[in-house]
């Protein structure tokens, strides 16, 4: 799956997600401190999924109908890298799997997944 991890994502994430195959591009390498609506223009731009620790995304996404590829919103209790990363591996098959189109939530003992709604303003993320 080609991925955009956010700033906020950290490094241990962003190298195991790329031991699992996964093509990630890194906000702390082409990104940092941008606006959310231009990350997720970034995304939507190089059609990648956006992986973030950011609530705001949610936001952005329902209520103010903006669209990209997907996104996959961790909420892990921890701040131990160490202890999350086994939850990252064991969700990362199934957020594969059900591919792009999807708002997936990755807690410590769940994945909630919405499809996401494309509008006409849904690449329009800097708007």
């Amino acid at each position: 799956m080609r991925l955009l991890a956010d700033e906020n994502i950290e490094r241990e994430f962003v190298e195991a997600l790329r031991e699992l195959g996964h093509d990630v591009a890194w906000g702390q390498d082409v990104h940092r401190q941008w606006p959310d609506t231009e990350v997720l223009q970034l995304a939507v731009t190089e059609h990648r999924v956006l992986v973030t620790a950011d609530k705001d995304f949610g936001e952005l996404v329902y209520a103010r109908g903006l669209a990209p590829i997907g996104i996959i919103l961790l909420r892990l209790s921890s701040d131990d890298m160490t202890a999350n990363l086994p939850i990252l591996r064991r969700a990362m098959p199934e957020l594969a799997r059900l591919g792009e189109g999807h708002f997936a939530v990755v807690t410590d003992t769940r994945i909630r997944v919405r499809p996401l709604r494309v509008s006409p303003r849904s690449h329009g993320a800097g708007a």
